[in-house]
């Protein structure tokens, strides 16, 4: 296993290099959140003061519908950056989901990097694996152990066949997939989940998922980072390089995979993720059908400002006169309010039920 670790944590470290420094952005095919606005209300009939953010997550209350997606994990410097998330998840009351912990299975000595619970005692935290690796010797044991190793409130497997077939490492064999996830969850109470990684999960997907139990469901839709164009700056293959930017815009917009999602599988925890960068976003995604609002590379940036570590060097990506983590994240809630207000609905049970919210 030594010679795999090192190679995860290795690309692990390139990951997040590319994510800072290339533009990787989903190319011709957006989140399709711009195309929903809501109706204003010039009466709102509130006290902005009044606003409610907090809801259910898990079993928990917490003070936002908003979470950190799964982002890092498995290197030092992939730790720093999930402190920081942490921390700031913390103190603003959002949840936070880790990174894959795969590194965390094929050695034991990055568990570190994915223990976050000291930093962040109270919120809900998701452990995260490929469900790919199933096929590929971890075993349902050692899925369940990253939940106790993580002392988190769930688990969620990503599934990322689009990334992998343009992996250089890439794990292509998805098959028979459902029948042992089902398998596993008939093992365990914990909450089982599953996440795309930037190309959406569609209706009829969710409902075979939903059939064999999973109790949570992150669309993760396309228009936000395409992993197909990550991995292209990795691969040594001149077909892969070539064939990545025919894929730019493959995928389910986010818009499109939240209200196909919610129609299939009302009953299921729905996370909205992809793309999302304000609160004006969160509010859409929660009024078109989630339950949470998931973001990702856009507090990246924010996160790695925090670090004061120049050994890192990783400082050259941010603006000094850009916000802190913290200040993203106050920006993000505070926007999610004032949409609130524009519409009348002073909590997210309402806002998920409002009727404001049109295509344009």
């Amino acid at each position: 296993m030594g010679n795999e670790h090192t190679k995860t944590s290795k690309r692990k470290d390139e990951h997040i290099s590319i994510c800072l420094q290339e533009d990787v952005k989903a190319d011709g095919i957006s989140t399709g959140l711009e195309r929903w606005r809501f109706k204003h209300n010039p009466l709102p009939n509130i006290d902005f003061q009044d606003i409610d953010l907090s809801t259910m997550i898990f079993n928990k209350k917490v003070s936002t519908p908003l979470l950190i997606s799964s982002m890092t994990g498995g290197t030092e410097l992939a730790s720093r950056i999930n402190q920081q998330l942490a921390l700031a998840a913390q103190e603003r009351g959002w949840s936070l989901a880790l990174g894959s912990m795969r590194a965390a299975i094929e050695n034991e000595e990055l568990a570190y990097s994915f223990q976050m619970r000291r930093f962040a005692p109270t919120i809900p935290i998701i452990a995260n694996v490929g469900l790919v690796q199933l096929n590929y010797g971890v075993t349902n044991d050692q899925c369940l152990r990253l939940v106790k190793l993580a002392e988190a409130d769930a688990l969620v497997f990503h599934m990322n066949s689009m990334q992998e077939v343009f992996q250089p490492e890439g794990d292509t064999n998805f098959s028979d997939l459902l029948r042992k996830l089902e398998t596993l969850i008939k093992q365990t109470d914990i909450p089982i989940g599953v996440k795309e990684v930037g190309w959406g999960i569609d209706g009829e997907t969710a409902r075979a998922l939903r059939n064999i139990g999973i109790q949570f469901i992150d669309v993760a839709g396309a228009g936000g980072t395409s992993w197909s164009q990550v991995e292209r700056y990795r691969t040594s293959s001149k077909i892969q390089y070539a064939a990545a930017s025919s894929f730019a815009d493959w995928g389910l917009s986010t818009a499109d995979s939240i209200r196909e999602v919610s129609a299939e599988v009302s009953e299921c925890l729905i996370i909205g993720s992809g793309g999302l960068h304000t609160g004006v976003d969160a509010a859409k995604a929660i009024g078109l059908g989630a339950h949470v609002a998931g973001f990702g590379r856009s507090l990246l940036q924010h996160a790695v400002q925090s670090i004061d570590d120049e050994s890192l060097s990783i400082q050259q990506f941010m603006s000094p006169k850009e916000l802190s983590l913290l200040q993203q994240m106050e920006k993000i809630e505070y926007e999610l309010k004032v949409a609130m207000f524009g519409i009348g609905a002073p909590t997210i049970a309402q806002l998920e039920k409002h009727d404001r919210l049109i295509d344009r």
